[in-house]
């Protein structure tokens, strides 16, 4: 190899001392996503593991009670499953309507001025801290409002007020995500619309909103999941105790799965009772990841069916 050639191959590699800082970058990266990768192993691995010392030890006709009492040594699943998804469908008729409709308005009819004033003011409500919203839920919505409608008929407790307060909760995260979509959907797809006499209403309701309609319902999705996660919400406002009776009823006190956790693991002693009350603590924590990983595969194998690419 001559000298000029040489001199060629040394300025295509590239300065050494950048080669090297990208190496080391390069390793960072891979080091910190390897490490998430390896802690949500060790959580699930924990999670099995304890888990399985539970469902092996206990007799199962503990997990068919009539209620959820796991220092007595019953373990209804019925209790909080029910629980859950009661708090979660009432928290999603909430967040569905107000969220989409918020979404709607900043994406179509908001004037830019406008949507920076609300857009902001919309997402402080995921910053305010789930236990406020709890104490909200048992001080306003049950006394002030529920109250007024339903009279002596609800407790003080009661799993509708909970699953109101998980509703205001999660109507920021799907306003935004869906709004985000919405504001995707390619500005020439609204001026045929409107260049057609389509109204505005029609053009957003029968143009943008099924263009958007992947991202729609990945809000949907990611909002019934942080509905299903709410712990403190329900844990104020539903009467969350260390056990509760199966019911259907949401004017009456209840148990999820998160508020069932935290109830049963306050205080170092509270988890006394049963031999293993302790381990039913992570039994629902892998019911919860199951749940949640099921949401997610699913939302995302939609997504990816009715996504349309412009």
């Amino acid at each position: 190899m001559t000298v000029e050639a040489s001199e060629i191959a040394k300025t295509l590699g590239g300065d050494r001392r950048r080669q090297r800082r990208e190496v080391f970058w390069r390793l960072l990266f891979l080091g910190a996503a390897a490490t998430s990768i390896l802690t949500t192993i060790a959580i699930i691995l924990s999670l099995v593991g304890e888990a399985w010392v539970f469902i092996s030890n206990i007799d199962l006709s503990s997990l068919w009670e009539i209620g959820w009492f796991p220092r007595r040594g019953m373990f209804d699943l019925r209790t909080i499953v029910v629980g859950t998804l009661l708090v979660a469908g009432i928290a999603m008729l909430v967040a569905t309507p107000l969220g989409l409709g918020a979404a709607m308005y900043l994406s179509e009819y908001a004037r830019p001025r406008v949507r920076r004033l609300l857009k902001p003011a919309l997402e402080i409500l995921a910053g305010i801290p789930s236990v406020v919203l709890g104490y909200f839920a048992l001080t306003f919505i049950t006394p002030e409002i529920l109250k007024t409608i339903f009279g002596n008929a609800i407790a003080g407790f009661n799993l509708l007020a909970a699953g109101i307060g998980v509703g205001i909760l999660t109507v920021p995260l799907v306003a935004s995500i869906a709004e985000d979509s919405m504001r995707a959907v390619p500005l020439a797809l609204r001026e045929a619309s409107y260049g057609l006499g389509a109204s505005r209403m029609n053009t957003s309701i029968r143009v943008v909103f099924p263009a958007a309609i992947s991202g729609i319902v990945a809000a949907l999705i990611i909002g019934l999941s942080r509905a299903i996660g709410e712990t403190m919400v329900v844990a104020i406002a539903s009467g969350a105790t260390g056990g509760s009776l199966f019911s259907l009823n949401v004017l009456e006190p209840g148990q999820t799965m998160t508020a069932a956790m935290a109830s049963l693991a306050i205080g170092s002693d509270q988890v006394r009772g049963d031999d293993y009350a302790f381990q039913s603590l992570f039994f629902v924590g892998l019911l919860l990841f199951l749940v949640t990983l099921v949401l997610n595969v699913l939302s995302e194998r939609f997504v990816r069916r009715v996504r349309q690419r412009y």
